[in-house]
């Protein structure tokens, strides 16, 4: 009796086949390799052998794999669990799962018993328990790249070729990891795996179509391209802040107790949002907190690349209707347009026709632009979304930009008169990053923008009703809104305005203050 590598209780295994146990006690796997230096500590990783340290949300001990032998197997228990499935058409994904861990369970029990003769030495459970971990998540999971994703304090991870690999922590800085494949080849038919696993199969990465945008099973986001460059280049943007609202935003310290009250306000009395900032400052989990102040019952429309707001399966939510664009299939059209393909704008046209009482996009980035600031200006209100911008003074320039972009007879006045009549509040979040200086990265609101009608220059009028002041680089009030009226009908406490420093409860902790 053996224990089992992927379930704690111990089991029976059956007699391994003759020719797996003849194949180890060849050495064609050869043995486990001697615990490496731990990369984070500054040592180049070496392909092929990595550290394993969890499944699922199980922690296993610290144990090195020899992927050279969980590639075996995983060959061979694919071909035996794909015989299986051919014999018995009606075997469900979660039996497949089952009975794939079965047979990685046998195997790696011959591998143990054969490195066990060859060293004369059996092998730990750890050991066993992270080779079994390895090939199951190879088999059903994200491979080489799982133990990444399980790691929660992740936040993105940049794959620049198989064998240079990077983790970005959320408040500190950027490691290098252990390589997630041992070749270029293998880390793009990884990539090909993932996409049939996630349901995405219509996406490929060939010379024929090098970009590959994917929404994993975590809902992570993944982009790759190929052959446009030197070699595979992927980029994974994790969701840390997955399930939050807004306290837990002020728990995070992106906002005060003070905001957070005019934010939920603001969402209650049906003001359109646009929350802006530069790439990874923290826009879309602010916008998942956003939408847990929109009433439960409250029929709205997610609209996203890939969804990432998670409204739909957060438990709150009961009538949210999830839309999703979609990439062309390779093909074109007389017209030049991909065939299958789904935009943005498409889906917000759609949108519009379902008498929703809201739209809430993702992140607006094209042609999509048009189409939000209609609904904004033509419907009741209440609608949200983010946009890229460097700096809270750009954003119309920005909008503007985009306008310009989607169709010819758009112009410049035209953006900035429906950015005037559409928006209502512009919030700004920001970033400060101090890891190069032995710091933190602090992600924080620093501005909140009324938007106030056309002003004298043909420019959208603003009121700065949060705003940093000197020593606080976060939003602390400034002014009253002229909507003021509105946000207190809806419970907002207007006397939270008359503190200069809001609700904060110390100043922010930096290495370098900016006066």
């Amino acid at each position: 009796m053996r224990a089992n590598p992927l379930h704690p209780d111990p089991v029976m295994h059956p007699s391994p086949a003759a020719e797996h146990t003849v194949a180890f006690k060849r050495g064609e796997f050869g043995p486990p390799v001697p615990p490496r230096t731990d990369p984070r500590a500054g040592q180049r990783p070496t392909a092929g052998v990595s550290s394993i340290r969890a499944i699922g949300e199980t922690r296993l001990p610290q144990a090195t794999v020899d992927y050279r032998v969980a590639g075996e197997i995983k060959k061979r228990v694919a071909d035996r669990l794909a015989q299986e499935i051919k014999s018995s058409a009606r075997m469900s994904p979660e039996s497949q799962a089952q009975r794939g861990r079965a047979l990685i369970n046998e195997a790696v029990a011959v591998w143990s018993d054969a490195i066990a003769v060859e060293r004369g030495a059996s092998t730990t459970q750890a050991e066993d328990a992270a080779l079994a971990s390895a090939v199951y998540d190879m088999l059903f999971r994200a491979g080489r790249l799982q133990p990444y994703l399980d790691d929660e304090r992740v936040e993105n991870i940049l794959i620049n070729g198989y064998d240079e690999v990077w983790l970005d922590y959320g408040d500190s800085g950027r490691v290098r990891v252990a390589p997630v494949a041992d070749s270029d080849e293998e880390l793009q038919e990884m990539l090909r795996d993932l996409a049939r696993r996630t349901g995405q199969s219509e996406r490929t990465l060939s010379t024929a179509d090098p970009f590959l945008a994917l929404r994993l099973a975590d809902g992570s986001r993944l982009q790759a391209v190929t052959g446009v460059t030197p070699k595979t280049f992927v980029t994974i943007r994790r969701h840390r802040v997955k399930d939050v609202d807004l306290d837990g935003m002020i728990r995070l310290g992106a906002i005060d107790e003070t905001l957070a009250a005019f934010l939920a306000a603001a969402v209650r009395a049906e003001k359109n949002i646009m929350i802006t900032g530069e790439q990874a400052v923290g826009k879309t989990s602010l916008l998942r907190a956003l939408l847990k102040e929109i009433d439960p019952d409250e029929r709205f429309a997610t609209i996203e690349t890939e969804f990432e707001l998670f409204a739909h399966t957060n438990g709150f939510h009961r009538q949210v209707v999830p839309m999703e664009s979609r990439e062309s299939n390779g093909e074109r059209g007389a017209d030049g347009r991909g065939a299958g393909e789904i935009t943005l704008l498409d889906l917000i046209h759609r949108a519009l026709r379902m008498s929703l009482s809201r739209v809430v996009v993702g992140e607006v980035r094209g042609q999509e632009i048009v189409a939000m600031m209609q609904a904004m200006t033509n419907g009741k209100g209440g609608n949200l979304c983010t946009i890229h911008a460097r700096r809270p003074e750009i954003v119309f320039d920005r909008i503007a930009e985009l306008y310009l972009l989607a169709q010819d007879n758009m112009t410049e006045q035209l953006a900035y008169r429906q950015a005037a009549n559409g928006l209502d509040f512009i919030v700004f979040v920001s970033m400060r990053d101090e890891t190069r200086i032995e710091g933190k990265r602090h992600r924080f609101v620093s501005h909140v923008l009324e938007v106030t009608g056309m002003g004298e220059n043909g420019r959208p009028a603003t009121n700065r009703i949060f705003a940093p002041r000197p020593g606080e680089p976060r939003a602390v009030p400034h002014m009253h809104p002229s909507c003021l009226e509105d946000l207190v009908r809806v419970g907002f406490p207007a006397h939270l305005l008359d503190h200069p420093h809001g609700s904060w409860p110390r100043p922010l902790d930096l290495q370098v203050m900016a006066g």
